[in-house]
């Protein structure tokens, strides 16, 4: 068999695999790692790394994904804890994955596939939630139980997949060129919503639907032809959000919370620990403003800042931004927050509307989330976001090249 027979076979592969995590990251951890090993592994037989210097020569975006790798490679030099730093690293290796998936996902047809599999995966998902819920599935089957249907995944990270799976429903509805399919895509996103709000308690995911709901109001707005089903899908969604928030209570608990809490005192609640996490995470940030603690440092030095002190020890401040701040400094802070900028930036100059919401979409997700969980390092949600991105920006294409686009 010639080379270069051997290397598109392997490409070809690759990307199937590529494409296949869209369904295996909202289910199955096991099955993403497999994945992910047969994507490298074929990537590289199959010469990609030859299209992969182009691509960060070429995208920004993925030039910023690789640049915060090998940011939190680098710290590992000066990491007081060089294991942990490799460990940690490994945490955030989904980063260095976004030039490769860029290369598998020049197609518009696949990324139309890997689209399709990740609805199929939040429909599952959907479907078993409500199944759930309704107490229509043997005890022990899924990972909740009626009063938080969980499915896959634990209710944080099944509440921002679903948000986002809502957030493309609505667009999909807005895009829909049938009255029947535009009704589909609107009962599908407001399902999502309600799994969301009403089902599952992930204030994150709520925090996210939130903001991926004014940004879909915006897109409507912008393409000045607002169906009325999809104004509908807007105000229903945000009167289920204000409402859910209002009835159960939960936003007077957090304001409750927040005025109770005392600098230096430990508390139990969920609210007071994240501002323990965070005023302490900032006291070893401004010690180390420049470099930081090194790569897989964070626990360590939380340790040591909370010694003497009753307040809890932790190896996360559940705060991406106070996580890469403490690890790298302020290098690392603002490589982190520009990576969202970029994806933001140049969403503008992929080749159609629904992909430019989607990374829009995903640059408020993770801008957002971020504040709240260190969602980079996470599994589930770390390899997402390079997936995502690395999905929709295969179709990026520098001006001046074949397929160029408009400049963002």
């Amino acid at each position: 068999m010639r080379f270069d027979q051997l290397s598109s076979q392997s490409t070809r592969a690759a990307t199937g695999c590529a494409i296949a995590l869209g369904f295996t990251v909202p289910i199955s951890v096991a099955a993403d790692n497999v994945l992910l090993a047969v994507v490298l592994l074929l990537w590289l037989a199959g010469a990609g790394y030859r299209y992969g210097f182009t691509v960060l020569t070429e995208n920004r975006v993925a030039q910023g994904a690789l640049g915060l790798f090998v940011l939190l490679l680098a710290g590992i030099a000066w990491s007081a804890q060089p294991t942990e730093g490799m460990h940690m690293l490994g945490k955030y290796a989904d980063l260095a994955f976004v030039p490769i998936f860029v290369t598998l996902f020049r197609e518009p047809k696949n990324r139309q596939r890997a689209a399709a599999f990740f609805i199929a995966a939040v429909l599952l998902t959907l479907a078993l939630s409500y199944l759930e819920w309704a107490n229509l599935v043997p005890s022990g089957w899924l990972v909740g139980t009626s009063n938080e249907p969980e499915v896959f995944k634990k209710y944080l990270t099944q509440s921002i997949l679903i948000a986002c799976g809502a957030y493309l429903f609505a667009l999909l509805a807005r895009d829909a060129s049938s009255p029947r399919a535009r009704l589909l895509w609107s009962v599908l996103a407001l399902l999502a919503a309600i799994n969301v709000t009403l089902m599952l308690s992930g204030r994150s995911g709520q925090i996210a639907l939130g903001a991926l709901a004014l940004l879909f109001a915006y897109s409507v707005w912008r393409s000045k032809g607002i169906a009325l089903v999809t104004a509908a899908l807007v105000l229903i969604a945000s009167v289920v959000v204000l409402g859910h928030a209002t009835d159960s209570g939960r936003l007077r608990e957090v304001i409750r919370d927040f005025k109770a809490w005392q600098q230096g005192n430990s508390s139990i609640t969920s609210t007071g620990q994240r501002l323990n996490y965070a005023q302490n995470s900032l006291a070893i940030f401004r010690a180390h403003p420049l470099t930081g603690v090194g790569t897989g440092g964070f626990a360590a030095a939380y340790a040591q800042q909370v010694d003497g002190t009753d307040l809890e020890k932790t190896v996360n401040p559940h705060d991406e931004y106070l996580n890469i701040a403490v690890q790298l400094g302020i290098a690392g802070l603002i490589a982190m927050a520009y990576l969202f900028v970029l994806v933001w930036r140049y969403a503008g100059a992929l080749p159609t509307p629904l992909e430019r919401d989607l990374a829009r979409g995903v640059a408020v997700t993770f801008a957002v989330g971020c504040l709240f969980n260190s969602l980079l390092m996470d599994h589930v949600e770390g390899l997402f976001f390079a997936w995502c991105v690395g999905v929709l920006f295969g179709g990026y294409r520098a001006p001046g090249r074949s397929g160029e686009t408009a400049t963002p």
